[in-house]
């Protein structure tokens, strides 16, 4: 059975995964990539199946691995979390190979379905393609026009396979894949990390902004390359460096290169979100450990929003490390507060209403012993449309607690972002509607203070490291169209005029 007849099972036929499932108040993430170039007999597929279960939390829509037997590219993938697309038996039909590209997905440009899995399998005349991609392109819907009046047919609604046809073309007028993906950056907007096999090489390479991360480590003779270094420590690579923003990195038989022509032609903006919420902990992203950035952004909220309370209690997960840093500045003693429920990832579906209503309560519930009778500093890492910050609160007020102030980790989110987060119009900001007493009053506050978009340098420390923070500013490193929908490719008939098939006689 796949991933996509066990998530419907039961539920009936109008159900609808990517809108009902659980924390829909939170951004999601993008995507997690991994690859590998064996040349110590590391059993690659094994490898790629590892990372991508420290991968995980990046993207829980599905998730593929594509390896490469000299020279002949085979690939799975399908809807639904690692454990339940990779069997042993799923493992072992993919064979072996030296080359093995990995990814798990969340959709920010195309819609939950299993031909937009990834990795993206091609085969044109130069032999096969595999292409996993963290991100997303600003131009896709430009790009594939023009393509489509060339004769182009595709085959998924993702902007992934639109950055596969340009590559494949611009390879018939380049002597290398690396050169004919060098070609291709000029044409490409917005954000992508990637990750590629050709028949003999593995390419990894960053947009010049470096919106997304991406990283280099080595076992042995063999190289990898993860979105985040998590992913490394998990297969027992030693982190090398990181890929710089419009940096390409080719590993082959020859050993490790790189071509460095779009290094440095922009300023580095980096996705602060990245350490606010979607990496993990253990992860170091351009020379900065997320964990720490995490206590620094508690440490500015603490003396920007200072409060008399008797416990700090992070939101698990992303908010512990930010109320950690909050109690380390305010003396205030940190204390966990909720208890999270292990087994339910960030994908747990609720079938009726009385269900989603009560979301929170199946993924949390409030350790009473440790709020009652206490005023309560709670900090998590952002607020998009309010409702699970104030069932959250809630929940802490049933408990006892004498007093809830809310500390967010995060600036307001105030406006759409473009280049890999599934935030993509202002509808469904609270920020946007109310203002920050009024948001307080929503969600059943004592208190609400955020993150000061201008401490951003102390996170940042002397690494040099530039962030985007456009989904709060409204400042972007590169110019936005009007909207980017997520779902841009997928016009139903009359939708679109100049893309409607011609009137049968």
């Amino acid at each position: 059975m796949s991933g996509a007849q066990k998530n419907k099972g039961g539920f009936g036929p109008d159900f609808r995964p990517e809108t009902e499932i659980c924390a829909q108040d939170k951004p999601h993430e993008e995507c997690g990539v991994f690859g590998i170039y064996d040349r110590d007999g590391l059993d690659a597929v094994h490898m790629a199946y590892v990372a991508l279960f420290a991968l995980q939390h990046r993207g829980q829509e599905s998730c593929g691995i594509a390896i490469n037997d000299r020279g002949v590219i085979r690939a799975h993938r399908d809807l639904g979390l690692v454990q339940e697309v990779f069997g042993a038996d799923t493992l072992r039909s993919l064979g072996s190979g030296q080359i093995a590209v990995g990814h798990v997905r969340y959709s920010t440009t195309g819609s939950t379905s299993r031909e937009n899995a990834q990795p993206l399998v091609m085969r044109y005349v130069k032999g096969g393609l595999a292409l996993a991609h963290n991100g997303n392109l600003i131009n896709a819907f430009s790009l594939k026009h023009e393509l489509e009046q060339t004769g182009a047919i595709f085959q998924t609604t993702s902007d992934t396979e639109v950055m596969a046809y340009i590559i494949a073309r611009k390879r018939l007028k380049t002597h290398s894949i690396e050169e004919a993906l060098f070609e291709a950056m000029k044409e490409l907007g917005g954000a992508y990390s990637i990750v590629m096999m050709s028949p003999q090489k593995l390419i990894a390479a960053r947009d010049p902004y470096g919106f997304r991360p991406l990283c280099i480590g080595k076992i042995g003779d063999s190289t990898v390359f993860a979105s985040e270094s998590c992913a490394l420590d998990a297969v027992g690579a030693e982190f090398v460096r990181d890929v710089e923003p419009g940096e390409i990195v080719v590993a082959d038989k020859d050993g490790v290169h790189s071509l460095r022509g779009h290094c440095g032609s922009v300023k580095h903006g980096m996705c602060v979100f990245e350490y606010i919420y979607f990496a993990r902990p253990d992860s170091i992203i351009d020379g900065i450990s997320v964990h720490e950035a995490r206590r620094m952004m508690g440490k500015c909220l603490a003396i920007k929003h200072p409060v008399e309370a008797d416990i700090v209690v992070g939101v698990p997960d992303s908010g512990l490390d930010a109320a950690l840093g909050y109690s380390e500045e305010s003396g205030i003693p940190y204390g966990i507060g909720l208890i999270k429920n292990k087994y339910i990832g960030r994908t747990f579906i609720q079938p009726t209403q009385s269900m989603r209503s009560s979301s929170v309560r199946i993924k949390l519930n409030a350790l009473s012993s440790a709020v009652r009778g206490k005023r309560v500093v709670l900090v998590d890492d952002s607020i998009v449309r309010g409702t699970t910050s104030a069932r959250i609160v809630s929940l802490l007020r049933d408990a006892g607690a004498k007093e809830v102030h809310m500390r967010i980790s995060a600036p307001p989110f105030r406006n759409p972002c473009y280049f890999g987060t599934d935030i993509d119009s202002r509808d469904r900001l609270i920020a946007c509607r109310l203002s920050i007493d009024g948001i307080c009053k929503s969600i059943g506050a004592d208190t609400l203070g955020y993150f000061d978009p201008a401490d951003l340098w102390k996170v940042a420390g002397d690494t040099g490291v530039t962030f985007c923070d456009g989904c709060f500013t409204g400042r972007y490193p590169v110019e936005v169209p009007d909207e980017v929908p997520k779902n841009r490719f997928e016009n139903r008939i009359g939708d679109d005029p100049d893309n409607s098939e011609d009137e049968e006689e």
